[in-house]
């Protein structure tokens, strides 16, 4: 440890003096120990810069978590692939390992801690999943993209998310209560139940989305754009609404009201339904349009032009529907 003198400072600082050699070039450099004014704490610092321990005499990893999201989220390739609302989904989740883990090395990184990490968001399941998946897209993305040394993917099966219980498709008595509930949930759920759409793609649905007897509907999942019949009981509500801006939620002339909010006001309207409402979510008009769709005695092939789900999950919500109403509108085609 050596001593300088620092006239802008106007008084000495100890430094501690680190030699080489690079190509046969003789090379020094010094670190700044500070020690302010207590030996205790320059003592420490002069033994971590001993044992190589200094966090100046760290070099930066290359392999960082920042290093891997800039390049995520700067490859075209990737970005054109992706809903603008997953894109969203995925940059809260980016910006939390950012901010936490941002300049750690991604090899470091290892499944009994990021198991550790989940199990602090076990009250929020969904949200522990969301952050699992978004570890392991990046992980994948360093492996194949930028040829990252990282070993296996510790996210690996440890985004599977069930919910506590499965959505149940609104009772009659629910759904003949909506005139009493605020003017943007009755919006939402004749929108959720006549497009058969994930809520947050139904509320964010334009005016221009509509003509007619047909109506464009985006995937919120696939962000696809496609287009199906507008049925008249949709339609003639929509008659009956204001325009108050390019969207039927409308916050202002150019933006919708959020989910958030729409999803607030709804849990706020159930309480006032009592108990026997507490089960259901705005997701359960997307199930009951199904449910609807199937003891109506329509195909699965049918019912997939319509919500633009995959086989499987029109089959698993086939499920729900009225064994009683199926075998009637079958018995009766027979006829």
């Amino acid at each position: 440890m050596k001593w300088r003198y620092r006239p802008e400072k106007g008084a000495w600082e100890p430094i501690f003096r680190i030699r080489w050699t690079e190509n046969d070039v003789r090379k020094e450099r010094n670190i700044a120990l500070d020690w302010q004014g207590d030996a205790e704490r320059l003592d420490r610092l002069y033994w971590e810069c001993r044992s190589g321990r200094s966090k100046a005499q760290q070099r930066p990893a290359k392999t960082t978590w920042r290093s891997c999201i800039e390049a995520w989220r700067s490859d075209y390739s990737v970005q054109q692939q992706l809903a603008a609302s997953t894109k969203a989904s995925y940059r809260r989740d980016m910006d939390r390992i950012m901010e936490k883990n941002g300049d750690k090395n991604m090899t470091r990184t290892t499944r009994p801690a990021l198991k550790a990490a989940l199990a602090k968001m076990a009250d929020q399941p969904r949200k522990a999943s969301k952050y699992a998946q978004t570890v392991s897209i990046l992980w994948n993305y360093a492996t194949a993209e930028l040829d990252w040394p990282l070993g296996p993917n510790p996210a690996k099966n440890l985004a599977a998310y069930k919910p506590v219980r499965e959505y149940q498709p609104w009772p009659a008595w629910m759904v003949k209560a909506l005139p009493t509930a605020p003017d943007n949930v009755q919006i939402a759920a004749h929108l959720i139940l006549g497009t058969g759409q994930r809520p947050n793609a139904a509320i964010r649905m334009k005016h221009s989305q509509f003509h007619g007897d047909t109506m464009t509907v985006r995937d919120e999942k696939g962000g696809a754009l496609f287009e199906t019949h507008c049925p008249p009981r949709l339609r003639n509500f929509i008659a009956t609404l204001p325009q108050l801006g390019e969207y039927l939620i409308a916050k202002n002339l150019r933006q919708p009201v959020g989910y958030s909010a729409v999803e607030k006001a709804f849990r706020a309207w159930r309480v006032t339904l009592g108990e026997n409402a507490k089960p259901f979510t705005l997701h359960g008009l997307r199930k009951l349009a199904i449910v609807e769709l199937a003891e109506a005695g329509c195909s699965d092939a049918e019912i997939q032009a319509v919500t633009n789900q995959s086989a499987e999950m029109v089959a698993y919500y086939r499920k729900g529907a009225n064994r009683v109403k199926l075998s009637k509108a079958a018995q009766d085609r027979r006829s």
